[in-house]
């Protein structure tokens, strides 16, 4: 727990060109796991100010998750609500913010549907590209930009490990999965990535209420989901200070909702199937010597996301069509100066988008310039980090950003933690230029935060206790009479937030707790969907080489709206249990089961959309 200034100088030559590519899974002579997300310099996750948590793919296999959504679910600070099960639409909330209000990266590089669309769907993100997650919490828009009001997910593809495994599984609802991945060396500086994954589910019915009031049926069919997924790598090492990488995935999903009748004939068209198609390529090169570390990386994304009536197609006049591109170039730099590190770069980025795109008639582009700095200095028992960003976007002009944090450890082990930070959301394009409803002229979503944090180490318990306060102000909302957007919202989010983990014998424990108050600072009404409430714990043990993992959630009271009448509804607390062993038959094969929502309970996330009930899972897999 006590924060050694020569950790973070060690794990900087260590892990100077791994950190860089945002893919860090290195760890320090200490154990103690690295971490570049929360700086974009690699560092011990023990030094890092800001609330952190780190996934491992050990840690993903043990809960036996079978998608992000309820890998992030579990963690602190997290709500989701879904519109049902597997592959349905979600929304994760951070600390009580928007949806729209987190920032999710994959290997340091924004999603592209964020700045189009308002928020990225993590239940289309396949889990089989997951090996690791860094998830910081609070803002962070100094270092990245825009969105990071809430907190800041990092996506981590890359492999530790050589060799091959094998995967397969079933489940409920006709849940089937098939996996392969293979990391060999291909000579003697050169490593190269394989992996393919299918997974599908035949679902259920996920709409739990009655027909709506503008005429749509109730759809009583299992509304199912489909992914493919193929991505590849190779790393290659020219010499001792110079590395070089090229990365390739894409994953092709088709998922069955219950939708609405098509706004265009024919009319009879019930949009009801979502298809999409993502493809992300990036290149990079990293070089290091001594103090000083550098990387470039371009990258390139395309999604296409229909929704469409199987009857009619895709291609009909009464499907919709998403067509995404997004071009990034990222060059950062670290140094250790002074008692610590600096880090400073720049990212620029270029969304285009065709005709129909949101509902919008007309195709656009945007594009984004930011330069940023950032450092943690260490002076004896005071650490400080600090952040400054500069934004230039072609839709509404720059926008600066800073933070900064102190911690004082005043006794051995024990250290006590301020922040405040500014962060912004950018409006997106269907707000800005839609024919009906749009505004030229909104300006960013703006947040400013204060954060305090008590943290140690108490015999074998390791905790933190912190409270925040969060005032957002220019929310974008819609004018109630001419339904044209504008800056007219404010909220307001109190909170407490405390983790811990210990061992006792053979039991190793993980427990938080959250407390969170979000109004509109307007009315004092509570924001939908956020749960007041919540208390997560995970149970690990192994007994006779069988591998144990009990996990408990209790998800509080919280509201949503009826939107066939237009009331606020409340939606009823629940306690959820699951349960996963897993058996090595052999050194190389390992079988697993899972039994989800162990106690069958009947809730919702999203008002008048079922969830899972009780669920079963078996998979096997084969590593050589």
């Amino acid at each position: 727990m006590t924060i050694k200034k020569h950790a973070l100088l060690t794990v900087l030559s260590v892990t100077a060109f791994s950190g860089w590519a945002q893919d860090s899974t290195s760890q320090t002579d200490n154990n103690d796991t690295v971490v570049v997300t929360a700086n974009r310099f690699p560092q011990p996750v023990s030094t890092v100010l800001a609330a952190t948590t780190i996934v491992t793919r050990d840690q993903i296999d043990r809960w036996q998750s079978k998608s992000l959504i309820d890998v992030m679910r579990r963690l602190p600070g997290v709500d989701i609500a879904q519109n049902g099960g597997l592959g349905q639409s979600s929304s994760m909330f951070i600390r009580g913010t928007n949806s729209s209000h987190v920032l999710i990266l994959i290997d340091g590089i924004r999603l592209n549907q964020a700045g189009i669309t308002g928020s990225s769907d993590l239940s289309q993100i396949p889990i089989s590209l997951v090996q690791k997650i860094e998830y910081i919490r609070g803002p962070s828009s100094a270092v990245y930009g825009s969105d990071a009001i809430g907190g800041v997910v990092n996506i981590i593809t890359t492999r530790d490990k050589l060799g091959t495994t094998l995967s397969a599984g079933i489940g409920s609802n006709g849940y089937q999965s098939y996996d392969a991945a293979t990391q060999q060396k291909l000579g003697d500086d050169t490593v190269g990535t394989f992996a393919g994954n299918y997974t599908y589910t035949r679902g259920y019915d996920v709409v739990a209420n009655l027909p709506d009031n503008y005429g749509d049926p109730r759809q009583p069919d299992r509304d199912g989901f489909m992914s493919k997924t193929l991505y590849g790598s190779l790393l290659h090492n020219f010499n001792d200070n110079l590395s070089g990488f090229i990365r390739g995935y894409g994953f092709d999903n088709r998922t069955a909702y219950d939708g609405d009748y098509s706004y265009t004939a024919p009319y009879d068209a019930l949009i009801d199937t979502q298809q999409l198609y993502s493809q992300t390529w990036d290149t990079g090169l990293r070089y290091n010597q001594g103090i000083y570390a550098t990387q470039l990386i371009g990258s390139y994304s395309h999604t296409k996301t229909y929704n469409y009536d199987p009857r009619y197609g895709m291609y009909n006049a009464s499907a919709t069509l998403d067509d995404i591109e997004q071009y990034n170039v990222q060059w950062g730099n670290t140094v250790q100066a002074w008692h610590g590190t600096i880090s400073g770069g720049l990212d620029w980025q270029k969304q285009t988008t065709t005709p129909g795109t949101d509902y919008l008639s007309e195709g656009y582009e945007q594009r984004n310039t930011g330069v940023y700095a950032t450092t943690q200095q260490l002076f004896g028992p005071v650490t400080v980090e600090g952040a400054l960003r500069n934004d230039d976007n072609s839709q509404f002009g720059q926008h600066t950003t800073w933070q900064s944090s102190a911690a004082y450890e005043f006794i051995d082990g024990y250290r006590f933690i301020a922040s405040y930070g500014t962060a912004y959301k950018a409006p997106n394009l269907g707000q800005v230029y839609s024919e009906n409803y749009g505004n030229i002229n909104l300006r960013p979503e703006q947040s400013k935060q204060w954060e305090g944090a008590f943290e140690g180490l108490t015999g074998p318990v390791t905790w933190r206790v912190g409270g925040y306060k969060n005032e957002i102000t220019n929310l974008i909302d819609s004018d109630p009479v001419t339904y044209r957007y504008y800056n007219i919202g404010e909220a307001k989010i109190k909170g407490v937030e405390a983790t811990a983990s210990f061992d006792t014998g053979p039991l190793s424990h993980q427990l938080s707790y959250d407390y969170v108050d979000a109004r509109d600072a307007q009315t004092n009404e509570p924001l939908l969907r956020r749960a007041k409430q919540q208390v997560k714990y995970e149970l690990d043990w192994q007994i006779e080489q069988i591998d144990w993992a009990v996990t408990y959630h209790y998800l509080g009271e919280r509201y949503d709206e009826d939107y066939n009448s237009g009331n606020t509804v409340k939606l009823g607390g629940v306690s959820l249990w699951d349960v996963a062993a897993s058996y090595p038959i052999t050194s190389h094969l390992t079988v697993r089961a899972r039994i989800a929502n162990l106690f069958n309970q009947d809730y919702e996330t999203v008002y008048g959309y079922a969830t899972p009930g009780r669920e079963y899972f078996l998979s096997g897999s084969y590593t050589f």
